[in-house]
């Protein structure tokens, strides 16, 4: 499951990304094998924490999916 957080918040993408010119048809974060389409990786999953991402419009993301590989 895919997450944004903010300064005050945890987001469902859908709320955010559906405005994105980079999300796919359904609004969703472009996400394939593990890594975020538009977006770059800020930290690789690690230690039983989740891959953190940086989408191109400031959000990050993370994957809360257990033993998901990045890379």
């Amino acid at each position: 499951m895919l997450v944004i957080f903010t300064q005050e918040q945890i987001l469902n993408p859908t709320q955010v990304c559906q405005s994105c010119l980079l999300a796919d048809r359904g609004g969703k974060p472009r996400w394939h094998h593990g890594k975020l389409g538009c977006g770059h990786a800020l930290r690789e999953s690690e230690n039983n924490k989740p891959a953190l991402f940086e989408c191109e419009m400031g959000f990050q993301i993370v994957n809360l999916e257990p033993n998901t590989s990045v890379g």
